[in-house]
């Protein structure tokens, strides 16, 4: 099993960027599939995830309006849409899936714990 993420660089402010997570070996269809981030000096934090194949999309807070997840379910592939992107955006992001998918979308955002498989992650720097 093996998580490919990619689309993370440098955008200045305002900006926008799509981050992309391919599953090999593994199907996300129909399985709890998100996004985390870890900020310089701080711990990984959740930003958007769908908790089961049915599920709505669940967003951190500080995200809501800006980020977008979706998923390719044909291509067995996650995007993470990331507009209007603050310099506190700035991190390395992972693509996570596997686990229990009858877990609420809010409280996987708090344990990613559950999750069973991980990204390498991809930077991401917003600065001007």
């Amino acid at each position: 099993v093996q998580l490919q993420a990619s689309g993370g660089g440098l955008v200045q402010p305002g900006g926008f960027l799509r981050l992309s997570c391919t599953a090999s070996g593994f199907t996300l269809r129909d399985t709890p599939v998100g996004w985390f981030h870890r900020a310089p000096g701080k711990e990984r934090e959740g930003v958007s995830l769908f908790s089961s194949g049915k599920a709505e999309a669940v967003y951190a807070d500080s995200v809501k309006g800006r980020f977008f997840i979706s998923r390719d379910n044909t291509n067995n592939v996650v995007y993470l849409q990331m507009n209007d992107l603050k310099p506190e955006d700035t991190a390395v992001y992972y693509c996570s899936a596997g686990g229990p998918d009858y877990y609420p979308g809010r409280y996987l955002l708090q344990n990613a714990g559950y999750f069973s498989f991980w990204g390498q992650g991809t930077l991401v720097t917003v600065s001007s």
